[in-house]
């Protein structure tokens, strides 16, 4: 696959059907377990993110960097030697941390998390960081030499086994206590990621058997892996940090503003858990052009500088923008009734106009992030997400006791607007570029709003005239589609030309 746009249907397809998985099993699971549980799971997961943090996502970016350069540069022994280091480095790092979660466990959970209820939850994430450390490590290694396919298909088929195998265990086991539940959840993560790190493992194996690398013409220094490792893992760390901040003082908030402990937990099950997994439904697209976009802007940068991606990145903040702007105005639309059905609870969809803007902006700031890192420029997109993520708390911490969730979600989007308008400015000045207002940002969302208001208009009219709920909105997806197109050539763009000239752009030589 020779194009940028090849690799990133392809990814998009794959993420698209991993969030749909993963959203319907979401459903399920919360329809099991009910909204405290899915709280008390929610605030387990700060922890295992916050171990990747440490061990892995630092690495995970620099093999997908360094992989794509040595490729690019025909000296795949290097590429090896590569991820060589980088698991190295990995189990140096996530074996002793994840001992030390499991012996710490119960401090852990009443001191930090504050619910004794997540022990066991705890207890069982080393297994599962150090499967997944293995597991994205070689899936960027794919990354970076340019092969989709094979994480494409492994990470379709993870879906399948993590739902099954959660929601399995859980049929089988339950009823049980609280704590008990949130281990099972952990135990199917733990079942899924066994098959995901030995198939990743066992495919690039055979790629090398099959087109053996020779030995490395350039030495592999450790310290450019950590060059590129260090700002990254740092910046991950200290965001998990402020996120895991912001998802224990959540609950706690509330609880400071009058409600009680278990009614927190399954306000704040509602949100992280039923209403923002729907808004990020849409967002498979985002993180598949991340992936392809990394490690294609690195090949471009070491070959002919910074300022050879701006056409590149022009077209990517319009294939972002075109994309994700109407998918949010509807959901924005459909998205508290849809949900209120598929969840069965009333509160799923509250707060969702503000919260849909703040994912716009989220897109916006992911995008941007990513060509910050193809460009070389980690530390700039540290930055931005560290202060981002401290907006956010910073809401959380002042505003959810007046306010209730409300003061979150204005937090959602003042951060994402921090984020995204940070990391702007600095790819625009990396790249040499002048800030497109009208085609990235105006243009789309002035069409999404009017979408928006007709679908709503429409969709209020078809459920008070006693029409389904599903056919109603599948008829505002269908009519918002045209309206959306009609809006932007009535602006004088045509769709279609975007997304061709967006084909044309071919990744560097290898």
């Amino acid at each position: 696959m020779s194009t940028i746009l090849a690799g990133t249907l392809l990814l998009t397809a794959t993420g698209l059907f991993s969030q749909v998985v993963g959203f319907l099993y979401r459903m399920m699971l919360s329809r099991l377990i009910g909204a405290e549980a899915m709280g008390l799971y929610q605030l387990v997961m700060p922890v295992y993110s916050m171990l990747m943090s440490v061990t892995a996502v630092g690495l995970t970016v620099a093999v997908s960097t360094l992989s794509a350069r040595y490729h690019a540069l025909g000296d795949d022994g290097a590429v090896k030697a590569v991820l060589r280091r980088a698991l190295a480095g990995f189990f140096l790092l996530a074996v002793p941390l994840g001992a030390a979660a499991a012996a710490l466990s119960d401090p852990i959970s009443v001191y930090l998390l504050g619910d004794a209820r997540t022990r066991l939850g705890v207890a069982l994430l080393a297994p599962c960081v150090l499967l997944t450390g293995v597991e994205n490590l070689h899936k960027h290694c794919f990354y970076g030499i340019g092969r989709v396919r094979p994480p494409a298909a492994v990470e379709t088929a993870e879906q399948l086994i993590r739902a099954g195998a959660v929601l399995g265990l859980l049929l089988a086991l339950l009823p049980r206590p609280a704590e008990q539940t949130v281990g099972i959840i952990v135990l199917g993560m733990v079942l899924c990621e066994v098959f995901s790190a030995c198939a990743l493992t066992l495919l690039l194996r055979r790629h090398w058997r099959r087109s053996p690398p020779g030995p490395a013409r350039e030495p592999v220094d450790g310290r450019r892996l950590l060059s590129i490792a260090l700002p990254v893992g740092a910046t991950s760390l200290l965001g998990t940090v402020l996120g895991s901040a912001n998802a224990v003082l959540i609950p706690a908030k509330l609880v400071e503003g009058g409600m009680t402990l278990p009614d927190a937990l399954s306000e704040f099950g509602v949100l992280s858990g039923m209403t923002l997994p729907m808004l990020a439904l849409p967002t498979g697209f985002i993180g598949a052009l991340c992936l392809v976009m990394v490690p294609d802007l690195s090949r471009r940068t070491a070959q002919e500088g910074p300022r050879a991606a701006a056409g590149f990145l022009d077209r990517v903040m319009s294939a972002t923008s075109l994309l994700m702007a109407p998918a949010m105005a509807l959901l924005a639309v459909v998205g508290p009734t849809a949900g209120r059905t598929m969840f069965r609870d009333g509160r799923v969809g509250e707060l969702i106009l503000p919260l849909a803007v703040g994912s716009l902006l989220g897109c916006w700031q992911s995008v941007l992030s990513g060509a910050l890192n193809g460009l070389g420029l980690q530390s700039k997109a540290a930055r931005s997400a560290i202060l981002s993520d401290a907006v956010q708390l910073a809401f959380t911490f002042f505003t959810v006791p007046q306010w209730g969730l409300a003061g979150f979600a204005a937090g959602y989007a003042a951060s994402g607007l921090v984020g995204a308008g940070m990391n702007l400015a600095c790819v625009l000045r990396a790249a040499g570029m002048r800030p497109q207002v009208f085609r990235w940002f105006l243009r789309p969302v002035l069409s999404a709003v009017f979408m928006g208001l007709w679908c709503a208009l429409l969709f209020r009219v078809m459920l008070d005239a006693g029409c389904g709920e599903g056919w109603a909105a599948l008829t505002c997806a269908v009519l918002g589609a045209v309206l959306y197109a009609a809006a932007l050539l009535a602006q004088g763009l045509s769709v279609r030309v975007v997304f061709a000239s967006f084909r044309r752009t071919r990744p560097a030589r290898q």
